[in-house]
Formats: C-alpha cells, structure tokens, sequence
C-alpha cells in the first residue's frame, strides 16, 4: 500500500466516485470494515483452536522475555 503515493490514492478516490457514486461509497466502507473485522475474528478463532499454534506462541513470547531480559543486564 505504501507504493501507491498520494498521487495514487487521489486517483483511486476519484474512479471509486465515478463507479460508485457519492451516496453508495459510505456503505461500501462499511460493508467492507465488517467483513475485515468477521475474517480477524475467524482467524483468532482458529489460532486459539490449535494447539500448537498456543505452544508456538509461548514460545515465541519467551523468547522475546530473554531478549529483553539481556539487554537489561550491564555489559
């Protein structure tokens, strides 16, 4: 998305006006911001639904606790 630019986006903007009108875009926003949020939480659903997917992410949090743990300790 960043290799868009402004320029990018204007144009994006102005043929979504065209296609869709002014009166249908804040629907389409809409619709689409309750599909994104139904596919975040299907997907949060199956990653708590996996087990080891839950040991993964223990273990990844460990990790990141040592990590941060050694950069604490003076050299």
């Amino acid at each position: 998305m960043a290799d868009i630019g402004m320029p990018g986006l204007i144009l994006l903007i102005i043929v979504a006006l065209l296609l869709f009108g002014p009166k249908k875009l804040p629907e389409l926003g809409r619709a689409f911001g309750r599909t994104v949020r139904e596919f975040k939480s299907g997907v949060q659903g199956i990653m708590e639904d996996d087990p080891s997917e839950k040991k993964n992410m223990a273990a990844s949090e460990q990790v990141e606790k040592d990590t941060q743990n050694q950069k604490q300790l003076p050299e």
